[in-house]
């Protein structure tokens, strides 16, 4: 089971759209897949078509009283189930705190689902925190979506900075550029000449298109409505090119 986790601490970045979109392309091919929303504000639940509610909140997944697969959800799509989104989760820093280890945490919860399921997908709030630490320890692949904006660099160089501080493992971090608009001279000039300390950044990036704002109205992934659209496109080249980081023998 590989664990992926779509992160960055700036929010409107494109974290849930990605983790949407990749969980679902993962499930077409085949791959028994999770996708675990743990934004308070449910965005991906909301995606998907379920109540963004977990009976007994948070507070008793994360303390193991529950199991997290008695809180998954099936969604609209074959091979592809969503643990939803809680306002619980807004405390979950101190859930996670008031744990043993808290972190390796989520590495704990999530490991008894490693015979169901190929893929786990971490839809993860804008911060840095315990529960932020946990699922950078839980983590094969930490992708961080980036504007290719001045700001949004600086973000990303935080994050980079941070893993070098607390001892992580920087070689998780996959970053790559979102929301891009190739009419403007900063973007263009980014995405063709990224800067030297992103020397791992993804060659696939997803462009600032329609059909990814239209994923609210819908309320489904890029691929299912809109299959030929460019933002679906980029979106399976983003896939094949994580799963050749992920499998890089195959």
């Amino acid at each position: 089971m590989k664990v992926i986790a779509i992160y960055n601490i700036k929010g409107g970045v494109g974290k849930t759209a990605t983790a949407v979109n990749l969980s679902y392309l993962a499930s077409l091919d085949g791959a028994s897949t999770l996708i675990w929303d743990l934004d308070p504000q449910g965005a991906a639940s909301y995606y998907f078509r379920i109540k963004a509610k977990v009976k007994g909140g948070g507070q008793k997944l994360v303390k193991g009283k529950r199991g997290l697969d008695d809180a998954i959800k099936g969604t609209d799509y074959e091979n592809l189930d969503l643990l939803p989104a809680d306002f619980s989760y807004r405390n979950m820093d101190f859930y996670v705190e008031m744990t043993k280890k808290p972190e390796h945490r989520l590495n704990k919860l999530l490991k008894p689902l490693s015979e169901e399921y190929d893929y786990v997908f971490l839809d993860c709030p804008p911060s840095i925190s315990s529960a932020s630490e946990s699922v950078f320890d839980a983590a094969d692949v930490l992708l961080v979506p980036t504007i290719p904006t001045t700001l949004s660099l600086r973000t990303y160089k935080q994050i980079k900075k941070f893993f070098k501080q607390e001892h992580y493992d920087s070689m998780k971090i996959l970053p790559f550029f979102a929301m891009v608009d190739l009419r403007k001279q900063m973007h263009r000039l980014i995405v063709e000449y990224p800067p030297s300390f992103m020397p791992c950044v993804l060659d696939s990036y997803i462009p600032y298109a329609s059909e990814v704002e239209r994923m609210g109205i819908k309320r489904a992934p890029v691929g299912d409505f809109a299959a030929h659209s460019r933002a679906a496109i980029c979106y399976r080249s983003m896939w094949e090119e994580i799963k050749s980081q992920l499998y890089p023998a195959q």
